[in-house]
Order: C-alpha cells, then structure tokens, then sequence
C-alpha cells in the first residue's frame, strides 16, 4: 500500500506532466515563450496560486502542487542541464566574430547596469555583498526568451539580433564567474570584497584547469568507447554521468555545481557527439528545465507582491528603463549604424533573465541573501521576464516612431556586414528544403530568387527570403557575400547556375561553394567556373534507383555503395570529359 507521501508524489508528478502536455502549449499557442508558460503555470498551480484556496475548496487539492519542496530536487538538476545546454550551445566562433559588440556594447552593459543596480540595492538597505550579487542578478536578460523571441520574428541575423545575441553571449560568459564569486563569498570571513575576488580568481582558476585537463584527455575517447560498445543508450548514460559528475568535482572543490555543469557543456560541446547528445537528452533536458520554471513560479508569493505591491511595481518599472535605456545607449555606442537597431535590442534586453534565479537560489543557500530578502528581488525578475514579449513589442514600436527612414528588416543591406551565415541562390523546393534544415541548427541565412511570386509566398511563411538576381555581384554583396560562411545554388537552369558561381567567385575565392546540376555534364561546367562540390540530379537519382534494384535481387549493402561508387566517377568523368576529382564525402559516400 502505497504510503501518504508516496501519492502525493505521484500527483504532484501527474500535475506537472498536466502542465507541461496541456497547460503551456495553450500559452505557446498564446505566442508566448515556453519559459514564460511555465512560470506561469507554476504561479497558478504553486502554493501561493490556487493551492492556497484549498480550504475554501477542498477540490482543488488534486490540481496544485501539494509538496513544492519535493520538485526542488529534481528543479536542481533542471538548474544543472541548464547551464549544462549554455556550454553546450556556447560557440568561440561566433564569440570571436561577434568580439567588438560581445566586449563592447556587452561589457559596457552589463557591467553599467549591475553598478547602478547594486548602488540602489545597497541604498534601500542591503549588505555590500548582497547588494552586489543583486545587481549581478538583476544585470542579466533571457538568453531562452530573447532568442526564441528573434527566431520567432525571423531577426536572428539582422543586425538587431546579433546585437542582441552579442550582448547575451556576454551575459553567458560571467554567469560561471559569478557562481564562483558566491562559492568563494559564503566562505570569506572578512567580507572583504578585494580579497574574494582575488581569492575567486586564484583558486578559481586552478580547479578549472584541472578539470580543463582531465576532460582534454579522457573524454573524447570514453565518448568513443561508449559509442562503440553500446551506442547512443551508453552515450546518454555517460553524458548524465559527465554533467553531474562534473557538478560534483567543482562542488568537491569550493565552487558551485553549476559550474561544473557548464564547464561540462563547454568540453563536449567542442566535440564531434555534440549535436548527437543534443538530440537525445533534448526531452529529458526540456522536462527538468520545465521543472525549474515550475519552481521559479511556485516561489513568487502573491501575497508578497500584492502587500509590497506600490515598491514591486515601482522597482520593476525602474528596472526596466534603466536597463532600457543602458542597453540602448550601449549598443548604439558600438554600433554606431542605426539608432533602430539600439531601440528594439533595447526592449528585448530590459527585462531580467532566468539565470538572476539561479544567482538567486545561489545566494540564499550561501546565507548571502535572505530568503525574505531574496523574494521580493524574485518576484520582480520573474515579472519582468513574463513581460519580455511586451517590452519587445514597445522597443520595435518606440524604434518605428522614432526611426521611420531607418533600413526595415525587410531590406536587403541589412546583410552587407553579416558574417558566418549561407547564401542560398534560388529558393524552389530544393532550396527551401536546405533552408529548412539550416534553420533547425539556428544557422543563419539569406535567400535569394528573381521570381516575385515565390519570394512573396515564402515571405508569407516568414522565410528571409528576398528579390534579387544572385548572379549580379551587386546583389551577392548586399547578401553579405564577403562574410558568408558558405554559398548553396540550387537553381537548374544551366546558365543561371554557372553565372551564378562565377559572380560568387569575383567576390570571395575561398567560401566554398556548393551547386546543383541538372546532369554530370552540367556538373562539370559549374566545377570549372568555382564550384566546390556538386550534386547532379539525374546521375543520383538513377545511382539511387539503380542501387535500391540491386538490393532488391538480394545483394549486400557494402557491395551495392562499392558498385555504385564506380559508376559515379566513371558517370563524372563522362560528362566532364576530364579527369576531375570528386569530393571525398562522394568517393567513400
């Protein structure tokens, strides 16, 4: 028989599973993000939501979160595999091409908004450490919200997002150092602020480059044993191991656990597994992520807020001009481009971030931050987070008033300076289907067609794609040509395609190319005018074709690809009439 606690378990479990299937895809078919929904879901399920009406109605029992303590366990390790995805999801490359706005407007930012943050912080009566740690809160935005937000709104590779994303990346970089200076904090005994942080970046550092190595040398080869015994189940068994036990050494060390889960996601996510681990600890990662949110809303007490309402109410308006008008005035510094641009990153960057509660939670457990004290500081950062989607719509509302004649996002020269995304020349069923995939990896990139009836169609379906000739290097320019990591033509008039990939090449004589040809002949001329790698469609299909037949008369897939292999190169060397080499991905298909 099961016990008292063990139902209660099992019916907060069936709340939460009830929320996340039912609950927040009715707010995600609100347009409002995921995080946002379940935070809200936590408010309404949570002990101070209808929870706290139980004994006016008894019912009501069965449709909240009786034990919100029980959930903490689990929205820890929600905690972990967050930090864990931003190492993962964190690129140098993109660090190092978005370097002037990352450490300029960034910086500048960031660290503006946490001084005047802890300053007031400070004046209403909180401790020079508490204060501070506030301000480091309060200073972060919503990577989650923002960037789904830019997805959403087909932004992500105009100059706002990546202003925006600069910014954020910024943000990311000082989430583990401030988990260090709150390890480092709850144990100094002076409270010297000096010595803490020297402290923080001595002893700091030395369990980090410890850790560095260990993973340097052990885990790429565990990762490959693990797949080769016992394929992806052992992969995801060894990457919870990777993340926890990670969590474990650094806690073992002084420092915090998520640091040791973001530490880990930064090695593996330098790794060949990285987007294979995405993929399959993606469900799991969700619901433990959903969990935490659940937590975040459950802990703001809505008595709390309605008792200290004039001050919440106040203290969030302040937040959110201050940071406003900060990120504004920052990114409009470094970009010095469009006045536009500053005012809409602006509102998406005012409100606070699901990271201040991790520095919360953080803070409180260290005994740096009351719970009393810290709850009125969560309220405000979750409140201010449900408004993201309203101060992004103010930002792009203030940025259209005050700024008509600025460039609109549907302008091509918005791309001129874009850098790291694909060019795709003709947008039909092909290159609608590159687009597609591309866009699940959040690569960016800029389509361009010279029919007006697909472009407006695709418009339509929010594709960013444009009118243009892709074989005028005027307009390949506009596209951003000269910073484009790669160069896709999908087009299958013959002369359009090789025009094409000769106009790239006057621009860029590096940036590989890849093309699509009608026939091997075909193939040939668009390798002679710069093409990198090319795919001719009748040769594959009949290849394909050909190869299914053989596997249908009984014979064995490694002599069918062997067989097929042949053909290609003599099916290129036919149709080229010259000895030109193929790809390495096509010899060993």
């Amino acid at each position: 028989m099961a016990s008292p606690h063990e139902t209660i378990l099992v019916k907060d479990a069936l709340v939460f599973l009830f929320a996340a299937g039912i609950i927040v895809p009715v707010f995600k078919k609100l347009h409002l993000p995921l995080v946002v929904g379940f935070v809200l879901a936590g408010i309404g399920l949570g002990p101070y939501g209808l929870a706290s009406y139980i004994q006016e109605a008894p019912f009501l029992r069965f449709i909240t979160i009786s034990d919100p303590k029980a959930a903490h366990t689990f929205a820890e390790l929600g905690i972990l595999f967050l930090l864990f995805k931003l190492g993962l999801d964190f690129s140098f490359e993109k660090l190092w091409q978005l370097r002037h706005l990352v450490f300029g407007a960034g910086a500048l930012q960031t660290s503006l908004s946490a001084l005047i943050i802890a300053f007031i912080a400070y004046w209403l009566g909180l401790s020079p450490l508490a204060a501070t740690i506030t301000g480091l809160a309060l200073a972060l935005s919503s990577t989650a919200i923002v960037s789904q937000l830019l997805i959403d709104q087909g932004k992500l590779a105009l100059p706002v997002g990546r202003a925006s994303i600069a910014v954020l990346l910024f943000q990311d970089l000082l989430v583990a150092p401030i988990l260090i200076f709150i390890s480092f904090a709850s144990t100094n005994d002076d409270g010297s602020l000096a010595k803490i942080i020297i402290k923080a970046i001595l002893e700091g550092t030395a369990a980090l480059m410890v850790i560095y190595l260990l993973a340097r040398y052990c885990l790429r080869p565990v990762y490959h044993l693990a797949l080769e015994t016992g394929g992806r189940e052992l992969l995801m068994a060894l990457t919870l191991f990777t993340v926890i036990g990670a969590a474990g050494l650094t806690a073992g060390a002084g420092l915090s656990l998520g640091l040791g889960a973001f530490l880990a996601g930064l090695l593996v996510g330098e790794t060949e597994f990285k987007h294979q681990i995405e993929v399959d600890l993606d469900p799991f990662k969700g619901l433990l992520l959903g969990l935490f949110f659940m937590t975040v809303g459950m802990g703001i007490n809505l008595q709390v807020i309605y008792n200290d309402l004039f001050f919440i109410v106040t203290a969030l308006i302040g937040l959110l001009l201050l940071k406003a008008i900060i990120a504004f005035l920052a990114i409009d510094l470094m970009t010095q481009k469009s006045r536009q641009t500053a005012l809409e990153a602006a509102g998406l960057l005012a409100p606070a971030g699901e990271f201040a509660f991790v520095i919360l939670a953080a803070a409180t457990t260290s005994g740096i931050l009351l719970s009393e004290q810290a709850m009125p500081i969560a309220a405000i950062a979750g409140i201010s987070m449900l408004l993201t989607p309203l101060t992004a719509y103010l930002g792009r509302l203030v940025a259209n008033h005050l700024c008509p004649k600025a460039p609109s996002s549907h302008a091509l020269t918005e791309y001129v300076d874009l850098e790291g995304h694909v060019i795709i020349a003709g947008f039909g069923r092909v290159g609608h289907a590159v687009a597609r995939i591309l866009k699940t990896e959040d690569t960016d990139f800029v389509a361009l067609d010279n029919s007006a009836d697909t472009v407006s169609t695709r418009r339509k379906q929010h594709a960013k794609v444009y009118y243009g000739d892709a074989s005028r290097p005027e307009i390949l320019t506009r596209a951003g040509a000269n910073g484009a990591a790669l160069f896709v033509v999908t087009v299958d008039d013959k002369d359009s395609a090789s025009a094409m990939v000769k106009a790239f090449r006057t621009l860029s004589k590096t940036t590989p190319v890849l093309a699509r040809a009608r026939d091997a002949e075909h193939a040939g001329e668009l390798l002679e005018a710069g093409a990198d790698f090319v795919i001719p469609d009748a040769v594959e299909a009949g290849l394909q074709l050909a190869g299914r037949a053989l596997e249908q008369f009984g014979f064995d897939r490694k002599s069918v690809l062997t067989r097929l292999d042949l053909e290609r190169e003599a099916e290129y060397k036919r149709g080229t009439k010259g000895d030109i080499n193929l790809p390495e991905a096509e010899k060993n298909h």
